[in-house]
């Protein structure tokens, strides 16, 4: 993606110049004009060469640790009483993420050109998301940016926990459908030839799995090209359907029916509903702007929508139980806490408690996941083990008959 650099001027004249990684010219104007900034010069930087000293650092990832640091650190800077230019300098020194350094050091250009914090972040969407900006905007709006930042990097660290929880646990299921997988192709190839050449002075008709397993083999081994080939077109198709708004939303839908992960990922998203409500109730945002960052932030498109019908309901005056009944996706202990919170005015003492409730769940059932696992593998695996057994013996069994027969 092209870098361009820019100069402008904000509602008050004040001049700063910065740079975007975006696709053109307008899409730079149009992220300045929505922060409320009159473009003056808009250029694109100069590509440098394919193997320049940035080349391997385009490809680099800011993963979510990174971020946690980067807030942890910076919260602490902030709470020294240190000064904004001063602890960026320091992350800056610090960060040995060249991507992040990299951002962190545009990010201390353009508070120096007048921009505030969340502004000069939401120039790099694909580093800072829209909770994490918002809640920064929030922090500075009150006066506890300190406070703000360490509430991000918590929730950032209770999201990383949850998935390493997760793929501890699926560890092993994988490790045994990978081996089995590789054992049935090395049979397919290696093994299957020398039976199909035995078979193949055999006069009487094989049976069943035998004709699969060897039509396998021939097909591996003639047309191989052809299977990668349908294999990435499925796989790229399916990518890019998922990308539009129907497919996303069909494929939301499937992830919270598929049985064993499907409550797993229901009460993942609904505790993460809960925790971001409670945060960014707590951190002093307006209810409906609460509600829409939610929305964008909870990981579920079937469950955003039902928080898009909780902020018309909230943007209305009805409140916003009623959405949560009508939606079927809420508990009713999960509603009658949030009603409470609602009447008592400690809606975010209740939403945490919401949240805790769910991670209990969430972490009983990835405890027990694999045991739950178990029956499936053992039936996946007994099947697998009973086609090539009946595909291999039964030829032998059917020429054992014939052999007597024929005595």
């Amino acid at each position: 993606m092209p870098t361009f650099r820019y100069k402008a001027r904000d509602k008050f004249g004040a001049a700063f110049n910065g740079t975007i990684e975006t696709t053109t010219k307008d899409s730079v104007a149009a992220q300045l004009n929505t922060l409320g900034y009159v473009p003056v010069k808009i250029e694109e930087e100069s590509r440098k060469g394919l193997l320049g000293p940035d080349f391997l650092e385009r490809f680099q990832r800011i993963s979510s640790e990174d971020l946690i640091i980067f807030s942890r650190q910076l919260a602490t800077l902030i709470s020294a009483g240190l000064s904004f230019t001063t602890s960026l300098d320091a992350l800056i020194e610090q960060t040995e993420n060249k991507r992040l350094k990299r951002v962190i050091t545009q990010v201390r250009r353009d508070l120096e050109g007048g921009s505030s914090f969340s502004d000069a972040l939401a120039r790099h969407p694909a580093v800072f998301s829209d909770l994490f900006v918002n809640m920064v905007r929030a922090g500075e709006a009150g006066g506890v940016l300190d406070e703000i930042l360490d509430r991000l990097a918590t929730l950032a660290e209770h999201d990383a926990e949850t998935r390493a929880r997760i793929k501890a646990a699926t560890r092993y299921p994988k490790i045994v459908i990978v081996a089995i997988t590789v054992a049935f192709f090395i049979l397919v190839t290696f093994v299957v030839p020398k039976f199909a050449d035995l078979y193949a002075g055999f006069k009487a008709e094989l049976p069943l799995p035998t004709r699969i397993l060897i039509g396998m083999n021939n097909f591996i081994h003639h047309y191989w090209y052809l299977g990668l080939l349908v294999i990435g077109v499925v796989v790229v198709g399916v990518r890019q359907y998922v990308r539009t708004p129907v497919g996303r939303l069909q494929w939301d839908g499937l992830k919270l029916k598929l049985p064993v992960f499907g409550p797993i990922f229901l009460k993942t998203a609904l505790s993460r509903f809960s925790r971001v409500y409670g945060t960014l109730t707590r951190s002093g945002l307006p209810i409906l702007e609460t509600l829409d960052i939610v929305s964008k932030t909870v990981g579920n498109v079937v469950i955003a929508h039902v928080v898009d019908n909780i902020r018309d309901s909230a943007r209305q005056g009805r409140g916003v139980v009623q959405p949560m009944k009508l939606s079927r996706i809420f508990p009713p202990t999960v509603i009658q806490m949030v009603a409470v919170g609602e009447e008592t005015g400690k809606m975010e003492e209740m939403l945490m408690k919401v949240s805790n409730y769910y991670d209990r769940d969430v972490e009983y059932a990835i405890r027990n996941l694999s045991t739950t696992l178990e029956p499936l593998l053992l039936l996946v695996i007994g099947s697998m083990v009973l086609f090539l057994a009946l595909a291999i013996f039964l030829p032998w069994w059917n020429m054992i008959r014939v052999f007597k027969g024929g005595g």
